[in-house]
């Protein structure tokens, strides 16, 4: 087997590894990361010694991927939690209870959780507020305040917040709650999600009528296939909301007789009740396949299922070892125990047991191996009951009736019937972009290969970049054993050349032995007819999905540079550099204005410039001084300290260039945004676009020299500068690093180069 890549090694140092306050390390090794883990959870049992080696056999060889939060957290001695997400309480739709609940989701976020929240349940804008004589703001205004929280949170120095706010479809201010991510900068924090019922869906389908309402009184009636086609033209646009299938998660919840849910955690994968726990792992099918990329490929079935019993008592003492921001949140854990075990490197697994992603044979093995997780899951759990109790809100005869359990061997349910259960529910589908590049890059959780080799441009300690070949694992894998020069056989695809109907067959099939849910996304390329994309959600629907996540790239996203036109004064001679220019009495100039998604005013960016005589006498224009301003006083002072330096630097002359090539390689820690259909990775780049726009108008720059804020257009991919982020056109601009390595799957963005992920 070949060395680790130098991807994996780099994910654990930023991600997992222990180091201390001073940045002493800790975890010499990953191998020291995995006895931390395992010594951590093996604490809460009656005989650690006992445990702790199993636990970390399990870990070793990534067989075996705890969440992100249990990797980096688990024996610290850190105050932090080891849950991944959460949904928060019901929101009360009065101002004690939603500031309540806004002060509870500040304190987990500051943890590190993320949250989900349903705002159904906030009357409708401009209904009555009776007591105070005024009308109700509804329930996006009051979506605006989490987005804010959140970013208050984020500017505090915590990580990237995550946020799930689902709506019913027959709230009265659905339709707004559809359009909501249509406006530039608004709720960029959350992740939007529909909860579309079945008397819903069978609307749609019947071309019917459907009443808006709440509280029991109707406010409008709509056109269900009406609502239905808004809501796909903005996921098909803007790649958001998705759609959960409410209904169906709640008729096949093994809790149905105790709690209603409502809301997810923010990538999907975990239908929780209020103050629902997300505690993931991931078993990694790439790693167990025998005798690969021959006839006799194989999962090792039986280590499958044994590694799932171990990973379902390892997530269990979770639950006890874990941290918790609020103590309903405890409460929740402990009675009802849930976990969410699922799977990762299944593309990698089926291409080395010579399956072609999407295919029939696909679909049946990876059913197979779902199935085989839940039984090693189920079984385990009805072990521990016997061992250390069910969970304290069993049922028998309530948990035996549901669907889910009814679909289970006999020989289980027996064990439910005499024993009871451990843990309520097992098995989850999680995001596993950043785990999985840290299991040396597998493929990531159910989702196809994204690409087989890239191009990662990673930041040299002198600011340059060097360019680092990536590979996919079984890619790798493939080349060890068949040598460089053997051609890659059909079952080599990648999401690139996929149709959407393969995503579906594959998220169907494994949906079927997953009992909370998955987090999955359908890629599909820009050119797909709007017809066949609604088509992929009804298909999905009748499929026996709980959700469906789309993305296609869009280009209506973007901002508006009006230009002024230029009026002509006298020129003035090139000059010594080492003195500023003289300022003449007027001076031609071009103001544009520029609308920053995050800020609530534009921004009027003014560049002025002089015409210098050339040695030769031509005349050539120059930029001489900058002014910025906004109605935004949140930028006054650093605008203003911006455009003295930069009017300083032009009037000294010579070639100002650079400035523009500095501002537009700053990266917003907190995410950029998307204008004119690319993403801009800050404000800062956003302005040094403007500036060169304005610099190859007026022939300063030639247009060839470097690309402009507004071109789709890059240079030629053999073209490479190691100190300026490199385009892929596979895919785009991390808001962290810069390199072209951001993907979205999984209902998540994950950087390929620097392991940023916006909800993991």
């Amino acid at each position: 087997m070949a060395a680790i890549s130098a991807i994996a090694n780099e994910i654990w140092d930023m991600k997992y590894r222990f180091k201390a306050a001073d940045g002493q390390l800790v975890d010499n090794s990953v191998e020291d990361t995995w006895h931390r883990v395992a010594n951590a959870l093996a604490s809460v049992e009656n005989e650690p010694e006992t445990w702790e080696p199993v636990f970390y056999q399990a870990l070793a060889d990534y067989r075996l991927l705890p969440g992100g939060r249990i990797l980096a957290g688990a024996g610290t001695g850190r105050t932090v939690t080891l849950h991944n997400c959460f949904v928060m309480g019901t929101v009360g739709d009065d101002m004690a209870s939603i500031f309540e609940n806004l002060k509870e989701a500040a304190l987990t976020m500051q943890q590190g959780g993320g949250i989900g929240y349903d705002f159904s349940t906030l009357r409708p804008k401009g209904a009555p507020v009776k007591g105070v004589g005024a009308d109700a703001s509804g329930p996006l205004s009051f979506m605006d305040v989490w987005d804010a929280m959140c970013k208050t949170i984020m500017s505090a120095g915590s990580r990237r917040g995550a946020m799930m706010a689902t709506m019913r479809c027959d709230h009265p201010d659905i339709e707004d709650f559809i359009a909501a991510k249509q406006t530039p900068g608004r709720l960029t924090n959350f992740n939007l999600s529909v909860l579309a019922t079945d008397p819903f869906m069978a609307a749609v389908k019947a071309d019917a009528d459907w009443d808006l309402q709440f509280d029991g009184t109707v406010h409008r009636t709509v056109s269900a296939r009406g609502l239905w086609d808004s809501l796909m033209h903005a996921t098909y646009d803007y790649a958001e909301p998705g759609v959960i299938f409410i209904d169906r998660i709640n008729a096949r919840n093994n809790l149905a007789y105790c709690e209603t849910i409502a809301a997810t955690n923010p990538c999907g994968e975990q239908p929780l009740p209020p103050y629902g726990t997300c505690l993931l792992g991931s078993i990694n099918l790439a790693r167990l396949v025998k005798d690969p990329f021959t006839e006799h490929a194989a999962i090792d079935e039986e280590a499958l299922a044994e590694l799932a019993g171990t990973a379902t008592r390892m997530l269990d003492n979770v639950v006890e070892a874990s941290k918790y921001p609020v103590a309903e949140q405890r409460s929740e854990a402990i009675n009802k125990r849930r976990i969410g075990l699922g799977m990762t490197g299944l593309a990698d697994a089926l291409i080395q047991c010579g399956l072609t992603y999407g295919s029939p044979d696909a679909v049946v093995a990876a059913e197979r191996w779902a199935a085989t997780i839940s039984h090693g899951a189920y079984r385990t759990s009805v072990d521990l009951a016997k061992e250390k109790g069910a969970f304290p809100l069993f049922d028998r005869d309530a948990y035996l009736a549901s669907p889910t359990i009814q679909d289970l061997p006999q020989d289980i349910r027996d064990g439910i019937a005499a024993h009871g259960i451990r843990n309520a529910l097992l098995t989850s589908i999680a995001p596993t972009g950043t785990i999985s590049l840290f299991a040396d890059n597998v493929s990531s959780g159910i989702e196809p290969v994204f690409s087989f080799t890239y191009t990662r441009h990673v930041v040299q300690k002198d600011g340059s970049r060097k360019g680092q070949e990536v590979s996919d694992y079984a890619y790798r894998l493939f080349r060890e054993l068949k040598g460089d020069d053997a051609p890659l056989p059909d079952y080599f695809v990648d999401a690139q050349t996929l149709q959407p109907d393969a995503h579906l067959a594959m998220q169907a099939a494994v949906q079927k032995h997953v009992d909370s849910a998955i987090s999955k996304t359908i890629n599909v390329p820009a050119d797909f007819p709007f017809e066949q994309f609604k088509d992929v959600y009804l298909s999905a629907y009748d499929a026996g999905c709980k959700g469906c996540t789309t993305y296609r790239p869009s280009d209506v996203r973007g901002a508006v540079l009006e230009v002024k036109a230029a009026e002509s004064v006298p020129a003035v001679p090139e000059h010594d550099t080492s003195k500023p220019l003289d300022r003449p009495d007027a001076v031609p100039g071009q103001t544009y204005k520029l609308r920053w998604p995050e800020s609530d005013h534009a921004i009027y960016i003014t560049v002025n410039d002089i015409e210098v005589k050339n040695p030769d006498g031509s005349l050539k224009r120059r930029p001489f001084e900058v002014f910025i301003n906004s109605k935004n006083m949140e930028h006054y002072a650093w605008t203003v300290a911006l455009t003295r330096m930069i009017s300083a630097v032009f009037r000294r002359g010579g070639d100002v260039g650079f400035v523009v090539e500095e501002l537009k390689a700053v990266f917003d820690p907190r995410g950029g945004q998307w204008m004119n259909g690319r993403y801009v990775p800050s404000l800062l780049a956003a302005i040094g676009g403007v500036m060169e726009e304005h610099m190859i108008t007026i022939g300063f720059l030639a247009s060839d020299k470097v690309g402009t804020a507004s071109d789709e257009a890059v240079e030629p991919d053999n073209v490479v500068h190691l100190d300026t982020p490199v385009r892929d056109k596979r895919f785009r601009a991390c808001p962290k690093c810069g390199t072209y390595a951001l993907l979205r799957q999984e209902g998540c963005d994950s950087c390929t180069s620097c392991g940023f992920s916006k909800c993991s």
